[in-house]
């Protein structure tokens, strides 16, 4: 497994942007990031593979941009337009396994299949 740290949370107004960073200490081949709210259970937001293939929740597309250097081994998560409705903690998370990159999209609903996990940033959005 890789060792992940995730930065960038904050507290911003509804309509604002905030960016999300997940340093890896490796190399991975598929990573993504989940939320957590108050209540309810973690859940996929995007992912990409280290080919830069992406794949969204429905509840976030046009609004968050997923992107990995691949040199730096850093994940990162630009969200505009924020909803309150996006408050939640935000959880990195990668596969170090080669296999991982080809289903890499589908894995937002697999959290099992991911080896390695940050412990998280609080994001709040106000209304």
């Amino acid at each position: 497994p890789a060792q992940l740290a995730e930065s960038g949370g904050g507290s911003v107004q509804a309509g604002g942007s905030l960016r999300l960073s997940c340093a890896a200490s490796r190399y991975t081949f598929c990573m993504g990031w989940f939320r957590q709210a108050p209540g309810k259970d973690r859940g996929g937001v995007a992912s990409i593979n280290d080919g830069g293939t992406t794949s969204y929740a429905e509840s976030v597309k046009g609004r968050f941009t997923i992107s990995l250097d691949n040199a730096k081994n850093t994940l990162y998560l630009q969200m505009n337009s924020l909803k309150p409705e996006d408050t939640a903690i935000y959880y990195c998370a990668a596969s170090v396994l080669y296999s991982k990159r080809w289903n890499c999209p589908e894995l937002l609903d697999r959290k099992a299949d991911f080896d390695s996990w940050g412990q998280g940033t609080q994001v709040t959005v106000s209304s």
